[in-house]
């Protein structure tokens, strides 16, 4: 991935990793049950921190599927994980990455 242009044309939003643990075989096709918010940060944290270093805060967003990503982890456990993620973020990133940057893509102010 390289560094989007300085024009803010260029959004990013992660999110669905997890459904690949469901296609895998989670605890509803017997397999492994879910990983919890932590094993999950620990997994997505090398992929997420880059892009938002690339892109900044103010042009990333987190997004969920709910309820279809429901088959590969639990609602809480995917917004904790998130957290973890973000644990290190000043508030303002925060609130670009939880809603702000939604809220322009979208233009629902």
């Amino acid at each position: 991935m390289r560094r989007g242009g300085p024009e803010p044309i260029y959004f990013l939003a992660r999110g669905g990793p997890q459904r690949r643990c469901a296609r895998e075989g989670g605890a509803e096709a017997g397999g492994l049950p879910p990983p919890n918010s932590a094993t999950w940060a620990a997994v997505w944290r090398p992929y997420v921190e880059p892009c938002i270093e690339l892109f900044g805060a103010e042009r990333c967003t987190f997004e969920s599927n709910f309820p279809v990503d429901k088959m590969g982890t639990g609602y809480a456990t995917l917004w904790n994980a998130f957290k973890r993620i973000t644990a290190g973020c000043s508030p303002t990133e925060k609130l670009a990455l939880y809603s702000g940057t939604a809220k322009r893509l979208y233009r629902l102010d």
